[in-house]
């Protein structure tokens, strides 16, 4: 059974000036997204700058996500590390806090072979019982989790259930879909790609774009899997200008400066991000702008 269908949010952290994780603001984001149709909130992905996180204050997060979420609509926490022990106390921690879901970033930097991926994803498996989604995004680890490896584990440990797919390369993604003949839950980590990896079979998207735009993304989904293909892809295409300006800069630089250009303090980066150059964030500010959002 798949987790969810539909768009499931990225959701950012917001910062205070002074760098301690703002739970006032993080309540306030986490009841818009609900309040405008997201169908599943990720917490302490990459969006959620996960990886400046002590292992205190990514629980901590998770925890206050689910407690505000009230099983309102599925919860998904990042739980990866390149390190196989600390992947699995986090995510064993992250199911006692109560997340529905884990998200598995392929270990990043060790650069393992398909067998330790193998290996590393079933070892965290085995040490809890909600379901888990692999995270497929080579540009940022160094690897690639290849159709096979997924499809093997998807098809061969009950709690791997599927995807976030990020890697670009729809051969591969294709080539995934035909090997587990429906039983992998393919979400598309690419927010210009929602509709055509939903055309292949996938469940929807993991979002960036649904941290400004819920409704919209929400609608985009919903569209595709209601059967009303033609206005799932102008919805898709409209957002095409603003996606690219949230990419015109290492995520989550300019998705948080989108949402401070909009007055939802999100609040700083921390370290070794920084604050969006100015030329950029005038294009993301006309993006916005055309869009309807500011």
């Amino acid at each position: 059974m798949a987790i969810y269908e539909g768009a499931g949010v990225a959701l950012v952290t917001p910062f205070k000036d002074n760098g301690d994780v703002n739970y006032e603001v993080l309540e306030r984001l986490v009841e818009e997204q609900i309040a405008e149709g997201t169908d599943a909130i990720v917490a302490c992905g990459t969006t959620g700058e996960a990886s400046t996180m002590t292992h205190e204050e990514h629980l901590d997060v998770i925890k206050f996500v689910c407690e505000v979420t009230k099983q309102r609509i599925p919860v998904i926490a990042g739980t990866g590390s390149n390190c196989t022990d600390t992947a699995v106390y986090l995510s064993q921690e992250a199911e006692k806090l109560g997340a529905d879901g884990l998200l598995l970033v392929s270990p990043y930097y060790n650069k393992a072979t398909q067998n330790g991926l193998k290996a590393h994803f079933k070892a965290v498996a085995d040490g809890v019982k909600i379901p888990i989604l692999l995270y497929n995004i080579p540009g940022r680890t160094g690897v690639t989790i290849k159709a096979q490896t997924i499809a093997d584990l998807c098809l061969n440990v009950p709690n791997i259930v599927g995807v976030k797919e990020a890697s670009g390369d729809f051969s591969a993604i294709a080539d995934l879909l035909s090997l587990t003949d429906g039983k992998a839950d393919v979400y598309s980590g690419n927010d210009n790609q929602i509709i055509p990896m939903m055309s292949l079979g996938g469940k929807g998207v993991i979002s960036v774009l649904s941290n400004i735009a819920p409704a919209k993304t929400h609608e985009m989904c919903r569209a595709y899997l209601d059967g009303d293909v033609k206005l799932s892809a102008r919805l898709q295409l409209e957002a095409i200008p603003l996606i690219n300006a949230l990419f015109c800069e290492v995520n989550p630089i300019p998705v948080k400066a989108a949402l401070n250009l909009m007055g939802s303090q999100a609040g700083p980066m921390r370290l070794p991000l920084t604050e969006m150059e100015d030329k950029n964030q005038q294009i993301l500010k006309n993006a916005m702008k055309e869009y309807g959002i500011l």
